[in-house]
């Protein structure tokens, strides 16, 4: 459990400490975020504010789960590194997609198909490497069942899992960098998002099928070090939120989005939770369904719009909601689920013991 606190203590201080060096340097290189013209006038207030600040939050979350291992002179879990491999992976895409809106002055960055592909890579090698490396219990990082609070029986072929992680992992992390359009609410949103995974890694050790058998105990492979990862990801991000908050000193970019939203995938899926993610990170999903429904009710209606503007915290700021409004209570709304999500996590534990 020492690990757990070092990893988020370490995580905050570098976090702190990196985004305002981060802050410095990406100024005085002009590395400033275009704003789509669209938006409100209030909003292009932030066109120019330092971009890319995701880099910190993944360097903050690297070096946090290093040195705890280093203090607790443990090794690394195979676990723990696919996922942390996954948010690297992810990161770098976001940042040639930030890089191209910088150099080129455009709020568009990579083409919609050399994302795509870019995350499609990164989570095929995550996908395939997750169902390999097993332990002295026959566990594999991740499980080719569907997941919802634990495996269920309906188990996939090779195939139909990397799909499945695909889906996950792309729609997670889109899902993220359709939030992060106001200061600090999809950071904000994240360390939730984080803090339920740390608790669910700890609770998972605890009831751990190889260590404390029962009816109710859970085949995960490395939970302790998934908790790890977890929580040295709320301290970069709690570190970073500290100049993200409104007005924003940084803005996390695709860097940060797709890293965060990789994040949360890779945990779902290597803790066996991967459906509890819509309810955990409910928020996440409520915006993404907004810009589904904005484009369907478009094309259905021949032109007309549902919402002023997608993503609905856009609609929002539109309707003349103040951005920390909006933002205060998003997060509500994100602790609603979180709360929702680790309750029912819980309560089937109870039911099953």
């Amino acid at each position: 459990m020492t690990a757990v606190l070092t990893a988020a203590v370490v995580g905050l201080v570098v976090s702190i400490l990196g985004t305002r060096a981060a802050i410095w340097g990406l100024v005085r290189r002009g590395y400033g975020q275009p704003i789509r013209d669209e938006l409100s006038t209030s909003h292009q207030t932030k066109r120019g504010t330092p971009t890319m600040g995701g880099m910190v939050i993944i360097l903050a979350a690297l070096f946090g789960y290093a040195v705890a291992h280093l203090i607790g002179r443990s090794e690394p879990s195979v676990s723990a590194l696919l996922v942390l491999g996954l948010i690297v992976g992810l990161g770098l895409v976001g940042f040639l997609d930030d890089y191209i809106k910088i150099f080129k002055q455009r709020s568009l960055g990579l083409r919609s198909r050399a994302k795509m592909a870019g995350q499609v890579v990164v989570a095929l090698a995550f996908a395939l490497l997750a169902i390999r490396f097993e332990d002295d219990q026959s566990l594999t990082p991740a499980s080719q069942a569907v997941s919802f609070l634990r495996d269920t029986p309906i188990v996939l072929p090779v195939v139909l899992f990397v799909v499945w992680a695909l889906l996950i992992i792309s729609g997670t992390s889109n899902a993220v960098n359709l939030t992060d359009g106001l200061d600090g609410l999809a950071t904000g949103a994240s360390v939730m998002v984080f803090g339920a995974y740390t608790l669910i890694g700890i609770w998972q050790f605890n009831q751990n099928c190889g260590t404390t058998p029962g009816p109710a105990c859970y085949d995960v492979r490395d939970p302790l070090d998934l908790a790890v990862v977890a929580a040295a990801l709320v301290g970069a991000c709690i570190g970073f939120l500290w100049w993200n908050a409104h007005p924003a000193r940084i803005i996390m970019g695709d860097t940060g989005a797709l890293a965060l939203g990789g994040a949360m995938a890779g945990l779902a899926i290597t803790t066996r939770t991967e459906l509890l993610l819509v309810i955990l990170g409910g928020l996440f999903a409520i915006i993404t369904m907004s810009v589904v429904l904005q484009v369907g009710f478009f094309k259905l209606t021949g032109g007309r719009r549902l919402f002023r503007l997608a993503p609905l915290h856009h609609h929002f700021e539109l309707k003349g909601w103040s951005e920390v409004t909006i933002v205060v209570r998003f997060w509500i709304i994100a602790g609603m689920c979180v709360v929702m999500g680790l309750g029912i996590f819980y309560a089937e534990w109870v039911v099953g013991t």
